[in-house]
């Protein structure tokens, strides 16, 4: 099938800012759910086909290519959603809020919070896993506590990508590293220019935005427990699904594996724990959620939660997200932006800010995160060489433009899993993801100063001997 021309760069421009803006404003704007704004974008692009004289077949073409990268992350929501409930009837949970009641500082507890994401997340190597457990602990107990819902998930949020972004067991960091021929550890010492002053100042944000004097009473805390004690198995060997986690990470298991084997080892500890436990009740939590009956309305809405359906709303948006994107790269709008921007570019940082944007707009307009490593690293690995940078330099930016901005993004793979686990909207909690917002910015400093931009010495010794033949 012959391709139709490739469209020039202003065609492409105007039309990527079209699609961009109306998504905007149909979110933002009009406040309607980013579902019918991307469904309403992927109808201009099919009439721009049309305009152009495309067959169908290509249209049919660009929807399954732009499906593929997402048919893993779906499968694994789907997943995550009945790991959630079979964790919260099973006790663990509920046993996690119950021992974190007992350790915490009031005072300190959203910074806190950011720390052992941070750490867990570094451990698992995955900022899904994460949230999905110890972070839905942690909602419930700043919740409880009485804290902004929002700088909780933010704190959560922000541990998770930390973790998730300089762990070598992370399948982001990976991607990084071996899209542009880096050595994965080198990738993550690299990191450490931009991450860790993320980091540092995202703490002392946390700190002073979430210390505070008031809160839930110890009475209510007590309360809390104990209606948590009396309605749920609490136990220390309710938490031998997370160690197990932990152990599956550690020996590198594949997620749906591991997510599958935590599911199996949950199931079997509710049976344990209740015999009379039907397998229709529990087919009907894994599909629905758990329904929590303590009879304290605020512990039943943090904790009925949970199961496949729960997830749909976020399957269906990652389909209809990852359809806008494949379509967008069949017709070659994306690349042909991103090979005139990468030609354009004289000094690192220009190169290094033209990076950071391309890898948010991918974010933008694809909504996935593998993709805003991909497109951006393919495009812009050759210039980086010819300018005597080293492989390390581009992968450290794909990860602070493209990982972890795909958290803030409402209709990205990421901010909809997030959006979907706590009840929070995206653009509620997206102005307290600082670790996530901090990066790029870190990253430019780190391109202005020159701190922490390493050079190809081979690349850069051939430099050095052209200059002195002209």
């Amino acid at each position: 099938m012959e391709k139709i021309k490739k469209p020039s760069f202003i065609e492409a421009v105007s039309v990527l800012i079209i699609i961009v803006a109306t998504i905007a404003a149909g979110v933002v704007g009009f406040k309607i759910s980013p579902n019918i704004a991307i469904l309403i974008a992927i109808g201009m692009v099919m009439v721009y086909a049309v305009v152009k004289k495309q067959p169908t077949d290509r249209l049919h073409e660009g929807i399954i290519n732009g499906l593929k990268p997402g048919i893993i992350p779906i499968f694994i929501f789907i997943l995550v959603g009945a790991l959630i409930a079979v964790w919260i009837q099973a006790g663990i949970i509920p046993t996690l809020m119950v021992y974190g009641f007992k350790i915490i500082s009031v005072p300190w507890f959203v910074p806190s919070v950011f720390v052992v994401c941070a750490i867990v997340g570094s451990a698992v190597g995955s900022a899904f896993t994460v949230m999905s457990t110890i972070g839905i602990a942690f909602f419930g107990i700043g919740t409880t506590l009485g804290l902004n819902p929002a700088l909780v998930v933010g704190a959560i949020v922000s541990g998770a990508v930390f973790g998730d972004k300089m762990s070598p067991l992370s399948e982001s960091t990976n991607l990084a590293a071996a899209i542009v021929d880096a050595d994965l550890f080198k990738h993550i010492k690299h990191m450490m220019w931009s991450t860790l002053p993320a980091f540092i100042v995202s703490l002392i944000l946390f700190a002073f935005l979430g210390h505070t004097d008031k809160g839930a009473s110890l009475t209510e805390i007590q309360n809390v427990t104990t209606i948590l004690e009396n309605n749920f198995t609490i136990s220390i060997w309710s938490l031998i699904p997370l160690f197990l986690m932990l152990v599956c990470a550690w020996k590198k298991v594949p997620a749906i594996l591991t997510i599958l084997l935590n599911i199996a080892v949950a199931v079997g500890m509710i049976f344990i724990q209740d015999p009379s436990t039907s397998f229709s009740g529990l087919a009907t939590v894994l599909e629905s959620g758990f329904l929590s009956e303590t009879g304290n309305a605020q512990i039943d809405a943090l904790l009925s939660r949970g199961g496949i359906e729960s997830m749909m709303p976020t399957v269906s948006l990652i389909i209809l997200t990852l359809s806008l994107g494949g379509l967008l790269i069949e017709f070659e709008l994306i690349s042909t932006v991103m090979e005139v921007v990468s030609k354009k570019m004289t000094t690192t940082p220009k190169l290094i800010f033209t990076t950071l944007m391309t890898s948010i707009g991918v974010n933008l307009f694809i909504g996935e995160q593998f993709l805003s490593v991909i497109l951006p690293g393919n495009a812009f690995k050759e210039t980086y060489k010819k300018a005597g940078l080293d492989p390390t330099v581009l992968s450290r930016t794909l990860e602070d433009g493209g990982t972890v901005i795909n958290y803030l993004i409402p209709w990205g793979i990421a901010g909809s899993f997030v959006a979907s686990t706590f009840g929070i909207p995206t653009m509620t909690y997206l102005p307290f993801v600082f670790f996530s917002l901090l990066s790029p910015v870190f990253s430019m400093v780190s391109a202005i100063t020159g701190l922490g931009i390493a050079k190809n010495k081979e690349k850069q010794e051939q430099l050095n001997v052209a200059k002195e033949t002209i």
